[in-house]
């Protein structure tokens, strides 16, 4: 039997792709078009239901946009690698659903949200436990992205109170929704194993 299938080097992450094209689009036609496309801001004080979906998609500024698209591609590749195009792509909804759910729960209705990070640090968590196996490969790869995902996740603990208009709420919330999606899955897939 021949194998069509791409190798490793060549996999073409159709999904991470996608999700970096729908953010830079929307940020050339907020940000460089101008157009009036704000109402796509979470608006803590009166959401609309889509809110919730397309904040993640938008940026403040080319600061914010970079910064989140690294973590979009580095993260995602990973967790598409492991999981397919639809585990990145439910994986990066999911998580960013929860995060802008529980900063909307938690934080002043004079907030506005926007941004990919909420879903991107729910990827680090994902990306982190995908990995997990006795693999010595493995092992390697989960210490060196696992100590990367504690150190963001101390520092957004650690200045949670501070007054520089980033949603730390968020990113704790993507990561925590990040860990439950895993767990879940594994209780799931657990459960539906074929018993010895």
């Amino acid at each position: 039997m021949i194998n069509t299938a791409p190798a490793r080097s060549e996999q073409v992450f159709n999904g991470v792709f996608a999700l970096l094209g729908i953010n830079l689009a929307l940020f050339v036609l907020i940000n460089l078009l101008g157009l009036p496309l704000q109402f796509l801001y979470l608006n803590h004080s009166n959401p609309a239901w889509f809110q919730f979906i397309t904040s993640m998609f938008c940026h403040a500024n080319w600061a914010h946009l970079s910064g989140n698209m690294f973590s979009l591609y580095v993260f995602g590749k990973i967790v598409e690698e492991e999981e397919g195009v639809l585990g990145i792509v439910a994986s990066y909804l999911i998580t960013g659903l929860g995060a802008n759910l529980l900063s909307w729960l938690l934080l002043p209705s004079n907030v506005v949200s926007l941004g990919a990070s909420g879903a991107v640090f729910g990827l680090f968590a994902i990306s982190v436990l995908v990995k997990i196996s006795w693999s010595w490969r493995r092992i390697i790869e989960v210490l060196i992205l696992g100590q990367f995902v504690i150190s963001q996740v101390v520092s957004q603990v650690q200045n949670l109170d501070a007054q520089d208009g980033v949603n730390r709420i968020a990113h704790l919330g993507g990561a925590a929704v990040g860990v439950a999606l895993i767990a879940g899955l594994y209780q799931f897939t657990k459960g539906r194993s074929p018993k010895a």
